[in-house]
């Protein structure tokens, strides 16, 4: 199979997560806990892995989302475990009150059932108060487990109002039941519909359809003093006979009243198990990740020739434009049978006419702008730097848009045998930002994604913007990307670090935005896989 010998078995794990006695922040009642994870990429740098739900009003939260994460036996991964109270709704946590923080190695987890740390607020100055618990789990299975639920005729719980349910879904093992998800409250509703969900199946039960579930149905108090309402049990073969409905019982109530029946009724609409394709599944089922290069001749990078500009060649025939393409051309080229890049630059008037162009070929041929290799970049790099006059303005829309068609062309395929990246590498702020805006969010519908490097020490603002990490980008007719598919970095974050620091982040989200694209078209692996010999989850090495 192509590319096996970059994808060696490596093992998927999934971390469940709980804290004890966690510090109050909020006056008058319990901190908002969420947990965040990072890994350490070297250089310094921690990417982020990803983030539990946040819980209300609670100092002893368990968690319901599992993070997921490649374990490599080989090298030791330093994690980062975050605990913040969540007090507005931007993603970013700089505005958030830190309550403590671990850190560990992954091995550390594996090797302990119950790896229990306690928090920090920096190595060596503990918290005060507070502790996290983290178990591993090996995820040998790629299914997941989508259900809807609604319920009706719910017992009113609250003096004013009628009840604000949440339903937790609890799986048994070793005699204990383990939280494996917890809904959305719907206030003031006793016929609530919750939102559609999806649980991987191990977690879920195990990979067991007969194993006992329990689900609870509560009433939402702001204090965190949930009251019951009712509880059932079940196993996934029951809840998948749909439609399939439940009793509701409160034990107590049951006890005391013998004309009790129930306290409402749990409807499960739709209970389906699915495959959930990774990254690997798709490359290995004959996905080509098609790269294009776009660098930016603008004047502000300054006069080639003179040592301080950005595109000054030093003695031994470098500078940031080429480190950080080395760096993430590197990875990717790995992925794209033919070897063949197109390169463009932006902003330089060329000859023969000195016109100003936003998307010439590095290597001045606009029917056939394909450069053989990384190295046939830097090649074409080199040659056209003394042939352009660098000019203005920054404007990415015209390259964007034109990978953009090609991207279109492999879309009405409809497989997922194409997808495209983009490396635009800038040295300062966006000009056509309302186009560029456009461009993205028409391409977020699109098999592609945009990495952006910013080279040198301008202020980019305006890219952490189109870096959609604060809620989708939208244009300024008010239409909304569908996914967020650029990723910005400030090369100078990674001047010194190791030269595989740049790629691992730069490139960190093309995995996910690349899955999440064809999940959502529906669309499985262009050629079918053979199943794993051994039954372990396939992912490729970092």
């Amino acid at each position: 199979v192509k590319m096996m010998h970059m994808a060696h078995c490596v093992t998927l794990v999934q971390l469940s997560i709980s804290c004890d006695h966690l510090i109050d922040k909020d006056i008058g009642s319990k901190s908002d806990p969420l947990c965040v994870l990072l890994q350490d990429v070297g250089g310094g740098n921690w990417a982020e892995l990803g983030r539990t739900e946040r819980v209300r009003n609670c100092s002893s939260p368990q968690f319901s989302k599992t993070l997921q994460l490649e374990y490599h036996f080989e090298t030791v991964q330093k994690l980062r475990f975050g605990i913040y109270d969540i007090d507005n709704k931007t993603p970013n946590l700089g505005d958030d009150d830190f309550l403590g923080g671990a850190e560990c190695s992954l091995g550390q987890i594996v090797s302990s059932q119950i790896l229990t740390l306690p928090l920090m607020l920096k190595p060596g100055k503990p918290a005060g108060q507070g502790t996290i618990m983290v178990s591993a789990q090996e995820l040998k299975d790629n299914r997941v487990v989508t259900m809807e639920v609604e319920a009706r005729n719910l017992d009113k719980k609250d003096f004013l109002g009628k009840s604000d349910p949440f339903l937790e879904f609890f799986r048994q093992g070793d005699g204990k039941w383990h939280l494996t998800y917890r809904s959305e409250v719907i206030k003031n509703n006793l016929n609530p519909t919750w939102k559609c969900f999806s649980v991987p199946l191990q977690h879920f039960c195990g990979g067991d359809p007969s194993t006992p579930i329990q689900v609870r149905c509560s009433d939402y108090d702001s204090d965190g003093s949930h009251d019951l309402i009712g509880t059932f049990y079940t196993s996934l073969a029951q809840l998948q006979a749909v439609p399939a409905e439940f009793e509701c019982i409160h034990p107590e109530k049951q006890q005391k009243k013998k004309s009790y029946k129930n306290s409402g009724t749990i409807c499960v609409k739709i209970c389906q198990v699915e495959t959930e394709y990774s990254f690997l599944d798709y490359v290995m089922g004959g996905c080509q990740i098609n790269f294009t290069v776009g660098v930016d001749f603008t004047g502000s990078n300054g006069d080639p020739s003179s040592p301080d500009s950005l595109h000054y060649l030093s003695p031994t025939g470098v500078n940031e434009y080429l480190t950080a393409l080395w760096s993430v051309g590197s990875v990717v080229q790995d992925y794209d049978t033919d070897k063949l890049f197109p390169a463009f630059g932006f902003g330089a008037q060329v000859p023969p006419d000195w016109q100003v162009s936003h998307e010439f070929a590095l290597n001045f041929n606009p029917s056939n702008p394909y450069c053989a290799g990384i190295q046939g970049i830097v090649d074409a790099y080199r040659q056209a730097l003394p042939q352009v006059r660098l000019y203005g303005p920054t404007n990415f829309a015209p390259i964007i848009n034109h990978v953009a068609r090609f991207a279109a062309q492999a879309a009405h395929q409809g497989t997922a045998s194409k997808y495209f990246v983009l490396l635009l590498l800038t040295d300062g702020a966006v000009t056509d930002v309302e186009a560029t805006r456009e461009a993205v969010v028409y391409a977020s519908n699109l098999p592609m994604s945009v990495i952006i490097v910013g080279v040198g020490s301008a202020d980019f603002d305006a890219m952490e913007q189109l870096d959609a990490d604060g809620g989708p980008l939208r244009t300024h007719s008010g239409q909304a990307a569908t996914r967020d598919i650029v990723q910005f970095v400030p090369y100078r974050r990674f001047q010194n670090a190791p030269r595989e620091a740049l790629a691992q982040t730069v490139l960190a989200e093309v995995p996910t935005q690349l899955v999440s694209y064809f999940k959502a078209q529906g669309w499985a692996p262009f050629k079918p896989l053979p199943p794993p010999a051994n039954g372990t989850a396939q992912a490729p090495q970092a």
